[in-house]
């Protein structure tokens, strides 16, 4: 099992903790994180774009001028797709772009994450996140004591953390419940209370 030291919030050492094979410690492997982000990006769009098709466009059925005659093309319809305001076609429908994921490959991607930014050293516990007051500066001090100005800021349900960290353009917070490899891998540091860290090793047994 990994240790790695715990620090307060004024990056003193306050202790050490093991962290689970299985979750920290685990062979990292890129096409899992290829798979997984691709289906959680993918689930983000709202697939709702559309377009009309010939016979949802309103207007009269009537033919455009008599057949023959006239010295122009022929036309049958004002609907027709190579007319000014006439239908689109195979044009976008509203429809899901959500891709099924096994449960297995997910937490399999999570622990991958996690490794990853463990094995590089990217990884910091804290023994508490807890803050007395919403207040973005002190979210700011404390990213600028551990030098991690794009990090991810991980714990228990902390409401105060979350609404003084939501206001920084870089790092961000997210309840370990919600923890996901996306924003573990678009973040260049991993600050994890231990108790979030105990969590996840908890869910994983």
């Amino acid at each position: 099992m990994p240790v790695v030291d715990v620090y307060n919030l004024d990056r003193q050492k306050v202790g050490t903790v093991e962290l689970a094979d299985d979750i920290f410690d685990v062979e990292v492997r890129e096409h899992l994180f290829h798979e997984v982000v691709t289906a959680q990006l993918a689930a983000r769009r709202t697939g709702s774009a559309k377009t009309k098709e010939r016979w949802e466009i309103r207007g009269t059925q009537k033919k455009a001028w008599r057949q023959k005659g006239t010295g122009r093309a022929r036309q049958g319809s004002r609907k027709a797709p190579h007319w000014v305001g006439g239908g689109t076609v195979f044009g976008p429908r509203p429809r899901s772009f959500a891709k099924k994921v096994n449960k297995k490959v997910r937490r399999a991607a999570l622990a991958a994450a996690l490794s990853r930014r463990q094995q590089e050293g990217r990884l910091t516990v804290l023994d508490s996140m807890a803050l007395a007051e919403i207040k973005t500066k002190q979210v700011r001090k404390i990213l600028d004591t551990f030098e991690a100005p794009k990090a991810l800021l991980v714990d228990t349900d902390n409401d105060n953390l979350m609404l003084s960290a939501r206001n920084l353009p870089k790092s961000h917070f997210v309840a370990v419940r919600e923890l996901n490899v996306y924003d573990i891998l678009r973040h260049d540091q991993l600050l994890i209370s231990k108790a979030a860290a105990e969590l996840l090793q908890k869910r994983a047994d």
